[in-house]
């Protein structure tokens, strides 16, 4: 990963790919007024540098039958630096996310589920399972109103125009 800053042009590739992965270079060149070349040269560059990350399709939750989404709060009794439970819990089918967080709690992780029974089984068979987790709280979201793993570039743009 790169700590470099990244230039104006850089950000513009990043704005545009962030609406719309599947532009081709040819358009993305047109919108910012370089040759498709130069453009493909820089996205290269973004991705060895691990700037941009990889490309992901964002699929309806519904059309696989995950339409819960939940966020679990878990205490767990673990007091080494290794996050065995957290690896745990990361290998539990319809974990999204799992963060390491500070507080009462240890880890705060994103669910998807069908319903609440499949929300109910997951809790006690999965995460029961791991011995390291001594409690559980659980928030079901009624509704989403904004959901993105697209990263802002306002503040990049504001830390460069000073």
């Amino acid at each position: 990963m790169s700590d470099r800053i990244i230039d104006g042009v850089s950000l513009q590739i990043l704005n545009i790919i962030r609406q719309n992965a599947k532009l081709p270079n040819a358009e993305i060149a047109r919108q910012i007024g370089m040759a498709p070349s130069a453009v493909l040269e820089r996205v290269r560059k973004l991705e060895e540098q691990g700037i941009i990350q990889g490309y992901i399709a964002q699929i309806n939750p519904r059309a696989l039958n995950l339409a819960l989404l939940a966020f679990v709060s878990v205490s767990t009794s673990d007091r080494t630096s290794k996050m065995t439970t957290a690896k745990q819990i990361s290998k539990i089918p319809g974990v999204l996310e799992v963060h390491h967080i500070a507080g009462e709690d240890s880890y705060l992780v994103k669910v998807r589920t069908a319903d609440t029974e499949s929300l109910g089984r997951m809790l006690r068979e999965d995460f029961g399972a791991i011995k390291s987790i001594s409690a559980t709280r659980t928030t079901v979201v009624l509704e989403t109103i904004l959901e993105t793993s697209a990263l802002p570039t306002h503040n990049v743009e504001r830390e460069k125009n000073g």
